[in-house]
């Protein structure tokens, strides 16, 4: 079925859905409607000569400068070319995808002012798969994204650079080979094309989409480690977590007695030791409180892809045109860095966890650094170096960038999100989350087989059979750059999530 375009219902799921496995685009008949009079609003005010900010007046410092009705066109041209000045690694594919499935859905709720056969292109080219070049740099968050969703709006008139079929292109031959013709960019289209959060946006629910699964495989993970380290599951009782009564606590705990379900590697207390350790007792309140994190991040994302964030907005209902703040990213800028927070706490437990399996002086026994021939073979030793540079790396990028502004266009815009900066730096740390999971994930498996994978878990069993199928036991020395980097996209695939929730159940 095709996601249908109304401004309004747009989730986070659906807009990885169209990212990333590229479903159809549909824009629904009353949000056609609505734009089609909403732009009969935009002429009719031209007409008339009214002043109407970006429509005919300059940008900016230059809101006062006024322009004639013989050079709106140019104005809006003029617009997307100066504009069009990011820097930067294009943006990934799928970015690209969500940032215009998101500036669709904008324009969809019809406050834009925007003619519905350029609405119509956005989405055509979203389904043809004609993908604009988009540099990551250059967005200072407030008056939206403007720098790289400049690039964007490129391509729509016919410039710019394109991915298509694999090839980077000029504009004009992407929208060609797939069967499109550019527009000419009218009164006020340009400036509804490039006002808006759509970048951070679109960066953020991706990520946001690739963390919820790795908090979920991450409990997994962890009781594989558990179970390795013969830890003790009397600390996830339901008891102890009903006397905190934080839900997402609680839901971990019940994530963690149904993965540990049939273990007979794990102890109870007095058996080995009274107590684990933090990285593994904690595990409810830790996790949790990710999860605590992810909720709001959810929350504020599900009200921005469906929000109207370009400037001046237009109101069918009382004929009026007012210029307000809407693009501003301070919202999403918050989130970004309360995500980067919280996922950058999931990948530091994970590696304190990682050095008790390869500690022999805190793994219970097992062989040093899990090497099978200790001294002569240096084993997984140095994934543990990895795993703290990668965490030691996210404490730097989750610095907040949403505290810093910097006044832009003569101090008109003096006051600035950076919520593309925090979004851009999220997805990084998500990144380095998957790794260091990885590693533990691998550092975990190859505990199991010392101490043994029969005992295991019929949940935990899963994932283990799941790493093996891709990666093999770490008997002799050798490269493991690959196996971490293959683990990592396993993991953020979501696909051995679900084969263990085939086993243990739907986990929280």
């Amino acid at each position: 079925m095709p996601i249908i375009l109304d401004g309004q219902k747009l989730t986070p799921e659906a807009v990885m859905e169209v990212a990333v496995e590229r479903k159809e685009v549909l824009l629904c008949d009353m949000a056609s409607d609505r734009v089609k009079r909403c732009r009969e609003m935009v002429e009719e005010l031209v007409a008339a000569g009214h002043i109407v900010y970006g429509v005919n007046t300059g940008f900016g410092k230059f809101s006062d400068v006024p322009i004639s009705p013989q050079n709106t066109s140019k104005l809006q041209m003029n617009l997307i070319r100066s504009h069009a000045c990011a820097v930067g690694p294009p943006l990934p594919e799928e970015t690209v995808r969500g940032i215009m499935l998101l500036r669709a859905n904008a324009l969809a709720k019809g406050y834009s002012g925007i003619r519905p056969e350029t609405l119509q292109l956005l989405i055509d080219c979203l389904n043809r798969c004609v993908h604009p070049v988009v540099p990551a740099q250059g967005s200072l968050g407030a008056s939206g994204d403007l720098a790289p969703l400049s690039h964007l709006a490129l391509v729509l008139a016919g410039e710019g650079e394109a991915y298509y079929q694999g090839e980077r292109l000029p504009g004009a031959k992407a929208l060609a080979r797939a069967g499109l013709q550019p527009i000419a960019l009218q009164a006020k289209e340009g400036l509804a094309l490039i006002n808006g959060t759509q970048v951070m946006t679109s960066i953020g629910t991706l990520t946001y989409i690739k963390a919820q699964r790795l908090v979920k495989i991450a409990d997994v993970i962890a009781s594989l480690t558990l179970e390795s380290l013969h830890g003790i599951p009397e600390a996830f009782s339901e008891e102890v977590h009903l006397a905190r009564p934080y839900p997402e606590q609680i839901g971990v705990a019940r994530n963690l007695r149904a993965l540990l379900q049939g273990s007979r590697l794990t102890t109870r207390q007095g058996e080995i030791r009274v107590q684990d350790a933090y990285s593994l007792r904690c595990l409810p309140q830790v996790h949790g409180a990710t999860r605590q994190v992810l909720a709001y991040v959810r929350e504020k994302l599900a009200i921005e892809i469906n929000s109207a964030t370009d400037n001046p907005l237009l109101f069918l209902e009382g004929g009026q045109v007012v210029s307000g703040g809407n693009f501003h990213g301070q919202p999403i800028a918050f989130a970004m860095d309360f995500l980067k927070i919280g996922m950058s706490e999931l990948a530091n437990i994970s590696e304190r966890r990682t050095e008790r399996l390869v500690n022999p002086a805190l793994s219970g026994g097992l062989p040093s650094f899990l090497s099978h021939e200790p001294g002569l073979a240096s084993g997984l030793m140095i994934t543990q170096y990895v795993s703290a540079s990668l965490v030691s790396e996210n404490k730097v990028l989750a610095h907040p960038a949403s505290v810093d502004s910097i006044p832009s266009s003569a101090n008109q815009e003096d006051h600035v999100s950076m919520g593309t900066t925090a979004a851009r730096h999220a997805a990084q740390i998500v990144s380095n989350v998957s790794k260091v999971l990885a590693i533990e994930l691998i550092c975990a498996a190859e505990a199991a087989e010392f101490v043994g994978v029969d005992g295991l878990a019929p949940a935990t069993r899963v994932l283990h059979e799941k790493l093996r199928s891709l990666v093999r036991p770490v008997v002799y020395d050798r490269s493991l750059s690959e196996d971490i980097e293959i683990t990592a996209a396993a993991l953020l695939s979501g696909e051995w999530l679900e084969a263990v929730e085939s086993v243990a159940g739907s986990l929280y």
